[in-house]
């Protein structure tokens, strides 16, 4: 190989040496270029990698000057990941953004029971409901103690709706709050392309509970 080093990486165009590549040994990136090249050519003869080209120039920085990236973090994380270069991913991984994410938010999320279903639930329910309409709604219980989910469960025997429709959180062991958690929900579901708002669910008249304690109505905007 020439030690010079023309890449295209998702349509964007590079020059770099060889050595630059190849300095972290054991990354995936440095065994694309170890030995007999495992990359295709585009048409100028350029190797083709099949990644966001617009990161790539981060992780080229980052192998240069081992200066570590303070934009699009989350996006560089991917591409680190995907490379597989140890030390970027290690202080990718302290930087606030990622530290946050990893350490605080989905350490969260995984004490509150089947999180992960319950947002693929809400979004089939809000699926469902949306022919012919602008908008749907999704009614969430959220309860954060076991003695609140007691009280929940009697509120949604005496809610006059199908109780099958009403999405259920919690309770976890953790700092974080109800509204903590529903912020979490709705970051997740936007995150999938989603538009959508929250608001307390205020049930009919002579409702033997504050609704407003536990249920929250999720507002899918369509168009």
């Amino acid at each position: 190989l020439s030690p010079i080093v023309e890449l295209n990486v998702g349509g964007e165009m590079y020059t770099t040496t060889l050595s630059t590549l190849k300095k972290h040994p054991g990354s995936k990136l440095a065994e694309m270029f170890t030995g007999q090249p495992k990359l295709r050519t585009d048409s100028e003869g350029r190797f083709f990698i099949d990644r966001p080209g617009t990161y790539f120039k981060y992780i080229l920085e980052y192998l240069r000057s081992n200066q570590v990236p303070t934009q699009c973090v989350q996006d560089v994380y991917k591409e680190a990941l995907f490379y597989d270069i140890e030390p970027l991913i290690k202080q990718l991984e302290n930087s606030p953004q990622i530290f946050g994410e990893l350490v605080a938010r989905k350490q969260f999320l995984a004490r509150v029971p089947n999180y992960g279903e319950n947002i693929e639930l809400m979004i089939r329910i809000a699926r469902a409901e949306a022919v012919a309409s602008r908008r749907s709604s999704v009614i969430v219980c959220v309860v954060r103690t076991e003695e609140d989910a007691a009280r929940c469960q009697d509120a949604l025997n005496s809610l006059d709706m199908d109780k099958k429709s009403v999405v259920k959180f919690g309770p976890w062991k953790a700092a974080p709050s109800i509204s903590d958690l529903l912020d979490c929900i709705q970051m997740d579901i936007e995150a999938k392309g989603y538009k959508i708002s929250f608001q307390p669910h205020v049930a009919e008249k002579g409702f033997r509970f504050k609704s407003q304690d536990f249920f929250y109505k999720f507002l899918f905007t369509w168009w």
